[in-house]
């Protein structure tokens, strides 16, 4: 029987590459996503070419009952969730000085709480079948901060916070609890930067260029295979050497 893996804002960007790569590791897929769009049709058919199965669900990760909804529907079309990767997240750039109370709070609700509203409602289960994987999204910046996203660094770093109280938890029955922390990697909004801006981003980058969502996918990968079996609580940077 093939593994099920859950991924939230699966859509576009690094959730999206993380579904295709896991999907041709032969992993049912999970797509949760907020919004429609016409994209996520064509995902869907690109992980079912792979001879997996692919279930979307709906639901705003900061709402515990979507997350409970959008569980339960993975549990009763799959039977179990083996693989939980908490990826969406949301920016709300500016300083401090300027920065609103929602871009705060709506910051922190999507990228923290809502790791914890998915993460709750799916740690049952992998309780109760003593095994699981738990791969979180955080970022660089959630390690070394940067102005301009404090909101945005908090919650990042918040979540490698509840990675590593988690997986002291959830050790005992078998369940792994890493964070991926991706640096500057290319997705939507670097395609619209100018190129003289991506070149001068490259130059502060030891390796010299932006990273790709396949090079986080793959350390998803790695991480939910049993290769990683004596990895957890870890924070995995994934930066092309920025934070040394």
């Amino acid at each position: 029987m093939n593994k099920v893996a859950l991924i939230t804002g699966a859509t576009r960007g690094i959730g999206k590459q993380i579904a295709l790569t896991l999907s041709k590791e032969g992993y049912n897929i999970v797509l949760n996503y907020r919004t429609e769009n016409d994209e996520l049709k064509e995902l869907v058919n690109q992980i079912e070419s792979n001879n997996v199965e692919c279930l979307t669900v709906k639901g705003d990760v900061s709402i515990f009952d979507d997350c409970k909804n959008f569980t339960q529907k993975a549990i009763e079309k799959f039977g179990k969730i083996d693989v939980l990767v908490n990826n969406a997240g949301i920016t709300r750039d500016t300083l401090l000085a300027r920065m609103t109370e929602e871009d705060f709070t709506k910051v922190i609700d999507v990228n923290l709480v809502g790791t914890f509203n998915v993460t709750k409602n799916v740690i049952s289960y992998m309780m109760k079948a003593r095994s699981g994987r738990i791969i979180n999204i955080s970022s660089v910046v959630g390690v070394s901060g940067n102005a301009g996203q404090t909101n945005y660094s908090a919650s990042k770093a918040g979540i490698i916070g509840f990675t590593k109280s988690l997986a002291k938890e959830v050790s005992s029955r078998n369940i792994l609890v890493n964070a991926v922390a991706p640096g500057f990697i290319e997705s939507d909004m670097t395609n619209g930067l100018k190129d003289e801006i991506k070149e001068e981003i490259s130059k502060n980058i030891p390796l010299k260029r932006i990273g790709k969502p396949e090079d986080i996918a793959n350390v998803v990968k790695f991480l939910v295979s049993e290769e990683s079996s004596y990895i957890t609580g870890q924070v995995i940077n994934v930066d092309g050497g920025m934070l040394i």
